[in-house]
């Protein structure tokens, strides 16, 4: 059931109506968004429902025996299962055809055939966020930052419909204290959620599906064919592609929550605005970067040691991190450039900082460009569907002169107007929502049907899943 359609418009409806209904009794409330939650993961699979519901009962059994006990080797050793357990199911649905690929694939090389095959095994929907969201509760259950939750309260917060597929990577202490509260539906702040759902529709609909199939799609697919000046564009509209899609499905899903009265963290902050590849990574994703910071470069050792012990775990980090999105090598690449980009621009910063030097007139825009295009190139590896394809896109950058018919005065136009929204001020924005705020309700009724037919005007017939959903 994606978001962009009547499909869960309707249920949306629905879910919106009954939840304020029973909102002031906390226990019908409460079991009819769990129903909610997995009628709506259901839809894209029966089977999946078990899988969340193993994951729910399974997290909640390891919390509440950390919890119990105050014997510290006890508890670490179920934190040890608890984290084997989750990675365990993590790493069969998505890496067991990977590893026995990679793992054929290298003996094949010194002439020893396994006879080994891929399992076929199919990737349920959103196991990579519950999983993470699951890990999270249980750590910061161990680490005495949260309490164990009731199993139904756990169990709204992990299946909750609006980030349940991609996110944002919702911690359970942001989530269950909010399920205490009392809402007021005239305090919603309906505002902010009609534009983000709005600013969400158009990104997805209109701006990602405009630039997947004008130009992304058809370079990406055969690179061979085309020549630098296409090239160079798709590389740029899969950046905006791929911001779009995501950012838009993060727009939807808090707009949606706060329709129903709770609130999700900030995801997207103008990425392409930032002048470091550090920004960017504060800016992008926000709550994945800093689950990774949180539960996987501390733990790591963080900023302790040596110089090359602290780049050491930047670069896992964000290996690991490339890995996380997809059992590809290229991921893994992708993953690999951010860290060594990271590690590069912390000791060149140190080093200027060490020699006094201060920063020239143009020095922010040499950094956003230097940024932006490091951004791009590790996006390449991203989008490629193999290696061939991602050096084959490179290596005609450089030596396929030309334009080429794809390169549009509309695509230029998307792309430039869009990097362009990043540079707008917050302040802005907000002035004009709270505008929209303080016009009647008749007026704000016919802003937005407007804002839908255009949307529905200038989107292509059926939406494609957004990209995330392959995480």
């Amino acid at each position: 059931m994606l978001f962009p359609t009547f499909e869960f418009a309707a249920f949306f409806c629905v879910v919106f109506v009954v939840s304020w209904l029973l909102r002031p009794h906390p226990l019908p409330w409460r079991l009819f968004l769990l129903a909610a939650s997995f009628v709506f993961y259901g839809a894209f699979d029966p089977a999946y429902t078990l899988l969340l519901g193993a994951s729910i009962l399974a997290n909640q059994g390891f919390a509440k025996a950390i919890a119990a006990s105050d014997d510290e080797r006890r508890r670490r050793a179920v934190l040890a299962v608890a984290v084997v357990a989750n990675l365990g199911v993590l790493g069969y649905y998505k890496y067991v055809d990977f590893f026995i690929d990679s793992t054929a694939g290298t003996l094949a090389l010194i002439g020893i055939d396994p006879g080994w095959v891929p399992l076929g095994v199919l990737l349920p929907v959103a196991i990579s966020f519950f999983t993470f969201q699951a890990l999270s509760y249980v750590i910061d259950t161990y680490r005495r930052d949260t309490e164990p939750a009731s199993l139904l309260d756990f169990a709204v917060y992990l299946a909750f419909f609006p980030h349940l597929v991609a996110g944002p990577i919702v911690r359970a202490r942001e989530l269950i204290p909010q399920l205490e509260q009392r809402a007021d539906p005239r305090k919603v702040n309906s505002a902010l959620a009609f534009r983000l759902i709005m600013a969400g529709l158009f990104k997805k609909v209109v701006i990602s599906s405009f630039l997947a199939s004008a130009i992304v799609d058809d370079v990406f697919a055969v690179p061979e064919a085309h020549r630098s000046g296409e090239i160079l564009v798709a590389i740029y509209a899969y950046a905006i592609q791929i911001y779009a899609d995501f950012s838009g499905y993060t727009d939807i899903a808090i707009g949606c929550a706060l329709l129903l009265g709770l609130r999700f963290p900030q995801n997207f902050d103008a990425p392409y605005a930032a002048l470091s590849v550090q920004s960017f990574w504060r800016k992008w994703h926000m709550t994945l970067s800093f689950w990774l910071r949180d539960y996987l470069y501390i733990p790591l050792g963080g900023n302790q040691g040596t110089e090359q012990r602290r780049d050491l775990n930047l670069f896992l980090t964000m290996l690991i991190g490339g890995l996380w999105h997809g059992a590809a090598w290229t991921f893994v690449v992708w993953g690999s450039i951010h860290g060594a980009a990271l590690i590069i621009e912390r000791r060149v910063t140190e080093a200027r900082a060490a020699a006094g030097k201060v920063p020239g007139r143009w020095s922010p825009v040499i950094r956003w460009a230097i940024t932006f295009n490091v951004v791009c190139l590790a996006w390449v590896f991203f989008r490629a569907e193999s290696f061939d394809n991602a050096f084959t896109l490179l290596f005609r950058l450089v030596f396929a002169p030309g334009i080429g018919p794809l390169v549009t005065p509309m695509v230029l136009f998307v792309i430039v107007a869009m990097l362009a929204s990043q540079f707008v001020p917050t302040e802005a924005v907000n002035r004009a929502q709270a505008a929209f705020s303080r016009t009647v309700p008749a007026v704000q009724a016919v802003v937005l049907a407007g804002c839908l037919l255009l949307i529905n005007a200038l989107g292509p017939e059926g939406v494609p899943p957004f990209i995330y959903f392959q995480f």
